[in-house]
């Protein structure tokens, strides 16, 4: 009989959380990463996982390690660093990063892992942290066939959606042009709603006629359902992973030869919310930020 395939996981936070109590529900042996916050770890533990010290441990106890990072820079600490990955995996041990990175450290840290034999393929997600807990991801995958096929098992337990989208940083790409698209009709959402009161136009009555045409989207709904009924739940995205991603976008875009007046309009007003302290909070309350440069009395209503 053959040994189940054993699972590691370094970030179990807002998206993490879910999907490694999926994986863990789904009868694979599961190791996390600890971390500070003690609260998901505690929660996995209690359900079965066991816990590794350090990155290099955790390798050391999988064949598949998911990685669900806050950036690109982690996840080289993670990999590359001291008693990170590539110290504690073998040949064969395969790392899947979920984060959403930065296309040319991914190839970077890939290459520097294969020297050791570890594969590594690009698997971000989209959706939110509810579809994480339901197990019903977009899961976007970069790198070749038999990795891609070697993951998918491990993939289905979180993903209802798997897309090979082409080799290795294929996937990380696509997540940034994706969260680029999303994050910028959120800024535009946010400015149009702030517009909009300062012209005494009512937001209930925006909402109602933008919803009924083509303008319509799920990132307006979700910033119109906190400018007019002040629930900011859904969209669980904080402003300073926004600026990131954005940027992250512009240099995906500059590499390329490529301009970006958009990227660059939208990675100032998110530059200009961290800067003034809203970096932790979640995306509709970018609503509250272009109240405050436009002089308004709070947001919403």
């Amino acid at each position: 009989m053959t040994d189940p395939v054993k699972v590691g996981f370094a970030g179990v936070g807002l998206m993490g959380r879910g999907m490694a109590g999926n994986i863990l529900a789904k009868g694979y042996p599961l190791t996390v990463l600890g971390h500070r916050n003690r609260a998901p770890v505690e929660e996995l533990t209690a359900l079965g996982a066991a816990e590794a010290a350090t990155p290099k441990e955790l390798a050391a106890a999988s064949d598949i390690v998911i990685l669900c990072m806050p950036n690109s820079r982690v996840v080289e600490r993670v990999c590359l660093g001291a008693d990170g990955i590539i110290e504690g995996g073998k040949p064969g041990t395969l790392v899947l990063d979920t984060s959403t990175a930065e296309p040319a450290s991914t190839k970077r840290v890939a290459v520097a892992l294969a020297e050791t034999g570890i594969d590594f393929i690009d698997a971000p997600m989209t959706m939110t942290p509810k579809e994480a807990m339901e197990g019903t991801l977009n899961v976007l995958v970069g790198g070749p066939d038999a990795l891609v096929e070697k993951a998918r098992p491990v993939l289905e337990c979180y993903a209802r959606n798997i897309f090979h989208i082409g080799p290795l940083g294929a996937a990380h790409s696509l997540k940034l042009i994706n969260n680029f698209m999303s994050m910028s009709m959120s800024a535009l959402v946010a400015e149009a709603a702030t517009t909009a009161r300062a012209a005494g136009v009512d937001l209930g009555k925006l909402r109602e006629v933008v919803s009924a045409g083509a303008v319509n989207s799920g990132m307006f709904q979700k910033i119109m359902a906190y400018a007019v009924d002040g629930d900011a739940s859904g969209l669980q995205f904080a402003m300073a992973n926004a600026r990131k991603d954005v940027g992250y976008y512009n240099d995906i875009a500059a590499e390329a030869g490529l301009p970006a007046p958009f990227g660059s309009a939208a990675l100032q007003l998110y530059t200009l919310a961290c800067a003034t302290g809203h970096g932790e909070e979640h995306v509709p309350l970018l609503v509250d930020v272009m109240a405050e440069l436009g002089g308004l009395n709070g947001a919403g209503k």
